[in-house]
């Protein structure tokens, strides 16, 4: 458990996280979700007002930050401008009083290791932002830190070199395993490269899971905006059954889904569709159970087609898929999005209900 209170808002509220050994975990969130504040509390770089800081079952909140075993990668990296990259990997070193010979020894495997051997006489702003960022990773672990602290670790990198970067830290966390704390907005990252994932909002733990269940089970919308594109579609139940229930869109058309939570007859609620998971038809060959509508938006995007589709009543629904399928719809094709259980998740409509409320 720990909380705070100290610095500009949000403040940590009770936060109860058990990260296990060797694990990497990645705490999930908008930018002022708390995300941050929970890795300086851990470090010690931002005061408790309460709660404990456990590690090996060591309480460590009492500690100074120095003494704590922890490896820390700041936002940016937080790196010197005025030392070398050998002198900026050798500097936790120095500070633990390790033998000159021994210093000299990590300084080569850790700098090696992330590519920043032909580098070590370089200042920071010789180095690419790539390379930047691999340097405070190598400052991180060269002291060989009981617990590693990431904070957005592959934030403003382009696409391409963030995708090798994410592949190279997988791979180190598989050889090292160090225990690891990730903290970062996007998605694709935490999904990547997570044992597990804490989705945080306003300084409160939302919902804990592996990646897939988060994506395929979100508990609230939050959740599931956090985790990536989706549809959101206001529906009403009409109908409980034994697995599932019936829902009702704006326009009146009805599909029978899973749902979460207790829903009656009458309850409003959102059908989370992801669009990367849903297939659609052509209207007169479709089968099973689906939403009918007209496609009103494609878009190419090499390897993949992005559609729109009009469903009626002012609601959209937008699709994935393959540029390599058979079918190409064009824009008026009238079509059908096929629902299953593993493509929906029924929530409750939690803005709609308080308007109601108030």
């Amino acid at each position: 458990m720990l909380s705070t209170n100290t610095g500009p808002p949000p403040h940590l509220a009770d936060v109860s996280l058990h990260v296990r050994y060797g694990e990497f975990f990645t705490v999930l969130g908008p930018p002022h979700s708390g995300k941050t504040a929970l890795l300086r509390a851990v470090a010690g770089f931002l005061p408790q007002s309460g709660g404990r800081v456990l590690v090996d079952g060591e309480d460590i909140g009492h500690l100074p930050a120095r003494a704590r075993g922890i490896g820390y990668v700041f936002h940016g990296g937080g790196l010197w401008p005025h030392l070398t990259v050998e002198q900026h990997v050798a500097f936790g070193l120095e500070q633990l009083r390790i033998a000159r010979d021994e210093i000299g020894r990590r300084v080569q495997v850790v700098t090696n290791r992330l590519g920043l051997g032909a580098v070590r006489a370089a200042r920071p702003d010789a180095l690419t932002l790539d390379g930047q960022r691999r340097l405070a990773l190598a400052r991180a672990l060269a002291v060989e830190p009981r617990l590693l602290l990431l904070d957005e670790p592959l934030a403003h990198l382009d696409p391409l070199t963030r995708k090798t970067l994410r592949l190279e830290l997988a791979r180190l966390h598989r050889d090292l395993a160090v225990t690891t704390i990730c903290a970062t907005r996007d998605a694709a990252d935490a999904m990547a490269l997570s044992d597990r994932i804490a989705v945080v909002a306003g300084g409160r733990v939302l919902q804990v899971g592996d990646p897939e269940t988060l994506y395929r089970r979100p508990a609230s919308r939050v959740v599931a905006e956090a985790l990536g594109p989706a549809n959101f579609l206001p529906v009403r139940v009409v109908e409980l059954r034994e697995l599932g229930v019936v829902v009702e869109t704006t326009r009146g058309d009805r599909v029978p889904v899973p749902g979460i939570g207790a829903f009656r007859e009458g309850s409003r609620g959102l059908l989370v569709l992801r669009p990367e998971t849903l297939p659609i038809t052509e209207a007169a060959m479709a089968r099973g159970p689906g939403i009918p509508g007209q496609v009103s938006l494609r878009v190419f995007e090499g390897a993949r087609y992005l559609y729109e589709i009009d469903v009626g009543a002012g609601d959209t629904i937008r699709v994935e898929l393959p540029a390599g399928e058979l079918s190409v719809f064009r824009l008026g094709d009238r079509v059908r999005v096929e629902i299953s259980s593993d493509t929906a998740v029924l929530l409750p409509d939690e803005e709609r209900s308080t308007a109601r409320r108030d």
